[in-house]
């Protein structure tokens, strides 16, 4: 097939990410116009992650100082903290199976919104504990707004066609997974420079939450009303009729096409036309099923059929071995780096702050998992997903066994060798949840939400799971890495089972 004449290389791949490139078919985007905010493509999508990046500032606002100054001011135990690391998740495995069925009713941008007003509230309630007991009932409700990631995956992938689904939900994913990062650098900073301003650390800690999450919240719930859309034909009431006859294919079928002759156009004069940029593409390899599916609302023959089928369990598990462990990390990491190196030149704020590393990496590690599942794709389909996804789980799982054997067998571990483990460890396990989630849309379709809200439950689960390891081996904890990675490796090498459609 001869390759566009229009644009240059250089010029298609700016293109992808200004102009929004539509399949007349299912009027779905087959670019990810992230430069751009004058469609509902772009709007959309940078408000999906959006909503799931500011949920991380209240979600995970409580990590980084929980090790030092709360653990302190509220005289908490390790084991009082680990189990309120353990009840943080567990809010958010119920409700993002809640979720899931309200993404198919109601749309995702709406559940979006709930989610993220119904969090702030005991967000503006966290300066208030005073017992363990009530951190665990705050930390509980405020795990609400983990929900708010089915919401993000689901919304995207309304919008966005297969050929590049899986870096859409992949850069919505990990952008918003970053805020995990940003939130320990925000927390800290925050509060050190109370404690400048002359705040004891009692008031300090709690005026921090009142200060970021709360107005922050509210403020992205409005712009979700107020900017986004519900589906690519409008009203999500109106999203059966979406599905189109496919128009005629032109004699341009293979990428971004201008309507008009732009051979002997400038950029300048390309950029002027954008608005008026119509395209038709051809299906990437051959038709699926995911080309003209649509959200249907649950019933309960629907989730019978779907919880029985393996295609379910694939990504499900996947997720539960990868984003779960990510979870517990996140939770976990400060305060195991506080206890393993505390000295007079390693404190809360250096742990919070190494720790959030692994967050950050979402920014640029979760979006390349999304990018190679796009692009394995193209020639071994469906499968080549489903294999990239389970080898990316096995090289975490390993990684994770090395750091945990390298923390049991020297009694002074070196910062330097945790950090450049965990790094790497942390590529290979966002990367995987880049390319999970690009393979969770073909699996059962016309449920995206209730889809999406198993896979990102078992997440939870798996995030529940891990902690409870973290929990119960606290020292040395490198026999909790190493646990977990054994556990990472043998539910990978058992998903090998499971068949996938080729398309």
């Amino acid at each position: 097939m001869p390759a566009p004449t229009h644009f240059s290389i250089k010029n298609a791949w700016y293109a992808s990410l200004r102009y929004p490139v539509i399949n007349p078919t299912n009027r779905k985007c087959s670019t990810v116009p992230i430069f751009s905010l004058n469609n509902q493509y772009s709007k959309n999508f940078h408000l999906s992650w959006l909503g799931f990046f500011v949920a991380f500032l209240s979600w995970f606002a409580f990590s980084p100082l929980i090790p030092d100054v709360i653990k302190t001011d509220l005289k908490l135990t390790s084991e009082q903290v680990g189990n309120s690391n353990i009840v943080s998740l567990c809010a958010t495995l119920i409700v993002r199976l809640i979720s899931g069925p309200l993404v198919d009713r109601y749309g995702p941008r709406k559940v979006m919104a709930g989610l993220l007003i119904i969090g702030a509230i005991p967000s503006g309630l966290a300066g208030t504990v005073s017992t363990a007991s009530g951190l665990y009932i705050v930390r509980f409700f405020i795990g609400i707004l983990g929900g708010t990631f089915v919401s993000c995956q689901a919304w995207i992938t309304v919008f966005f066609d297969k050929n590049v689904v899986g870096r859409a939900n992949a850069l919505g994913g990990g952008w918003g997974n970053s805020g995990g990062g940003f939130t320990f650098i925000i927390m800290i900073a925050l509060f050190n420079q109370l404690l400048a301003d002359g705040m004891n650390p009692h008031v300090a800690w709690r005026v921090a939450f009142a200060i970021v999450p709360v107005p922050i919240l509210l403020s992205v719930a409005a712009a979700v009303l107020i900017f986004g859309t519900d589906h690519p034909a409008g009203k999500w009431s109106d999203r059966y009729t979406a599905v189109a006859t496919a128009l005629p294919a032109s004699d341009n079928e293979t990428g971004i096409i201008n309507s008009k002759d732009s051979e002997t156009k400038s950029s300048d004069d390309i950029e002027a036309e954008e608005n008026d940029i119509k395209v038709t593409v051809t299906a990437i390899n051959s038709a699926s099923e995911l080309d003209a599916a649509v959200n249907k609302p649950l019933s309960l023959n629907m989730a019978y059929e779907i919880i029985l089928n393996p295609l379910t369990w694939l990504p499900s598990l996947a997720y539960m071995a990868t984003f779960g462990y990510e979870l517990a990390i996140d939770a976990n990491l400060a305060n195991v780096l506080y206890t393993l190196l505390t000295s007079p030149t390693f404190g809360q704020t250096k742990a919070g702050y190494i720790a959030g590393i692994y967050g950050l990496l979402n920014v640029v590690s979760r979006p390349l998992g999304g990018y190679f599942g796009d692009l394995i794709y193209v020639k071994f389909g469906v499968p080549g997903k489903k294999y990239l996804t389970i080898a990316c789980g096995v090289a975490q799982g390993l990684l994770s066994l090395g750091l945990g054997l390298y923390i049991d067998n020297h009694s002074h571990p070196s910062l330097t060798v945790i950090v450049v483990i965990f790094v790497i460890l942390a590529i290979f396990n966002e990367v995987a949840n880049g390319v999970n989630f690009s393979l969770v849309p073909h699996c059962n379709p016309n449920s995206n939400g209730f889809m999406s809200g198993i896979v990102g439950a078992m997440g939870n689960l798996g995030g529940i799971l891990f902690a409870i390891i973290f929990r119960f081996e606290p020292s040395p904890p490198g026999k909790a890495f190493w646990i977990s990675g054994i556990i990472t490796v043998g539910i990978n090498i058992i998903l090998c089972i499971i068949r996938v459609p080729r398309v």
